[in-house]
């Protein structure tokens, strides 16, 4: 018997769509309080849905048993990584959400990033929005995984990282 090692009803390969060139990114910076985060998250449109891709390195990196690093991951509605004292990035405000839903059912609503040394790489397939709609927003990565219950926004903790979601679609510069 033959195993399939695809899904036969999708025309999306993931391996091709990662080496084109994604729609839109958002380059990510650490707070002041955690300057060495740094990296991409790269969005591609595809007819199924939008395929996020995110590469980050420099997260706080706990290793305690039952303790190592998951951080929350959500676009925010926010159109800046600005802030102030208490809130390094209080611009980008609360979760983006298209339809007025509770958490965790926001469209920026994000599975969490898992740490390991440091770093982390996660991609995901999603149909909660599509690159054009959240262009413009802001990516924020916070120290804590999301609960994906506490209203609003799933206890999550501290905003340690922000990158705004620009288009690279348009002539080259």
């Amino acid at each position: 018997m033959t195993k399939q090692f695809y899904c036969s009803h999708s025309d999306l390969h993931l391996s091709s769509i990662l080496c084109s060139r994604a729609q839109a990114a958002a380059v990510i910076r650490g707070s002041e309080k955690y300057p060495d985060v740094l990296g991409t998250v790269l969005f591609y449109q595809t007819h199924e849905g939008v395929i996020v891709f995110a590469e980050i390195c420099g997260l706080p990196d706990v290793q305690r048993p039952c303790y190592e690093g998951i951080f929350g991951f959500h676009i925010h509605q926010g159109t800046d990584c600005e802030g102030n004292m208490k809130d390094p990035f209080a611009d980008a405000m609360q979760h983006f959400d298209l339809a007025n839903c509770a958490h965790p059912y926001h469209a920026g609503d994000l599975p969490p990033l898992f740490g390991n040394k440091g770093l982390a790489i996660s991609a995901f397939l999603t149909n909660r929005f599509s690159v054009d709609e959240i262009v413009g927003r802001t990516v924020i990565i916070h120290n804590n995984p999301d609960d994906f219950a506490t209203q609003p926004s799933g206890n999550s903790g501290t905003k340690i990282a922000c990158g705004e979601i620009k288009s690279l679609i348009g002539p080259c510069i």
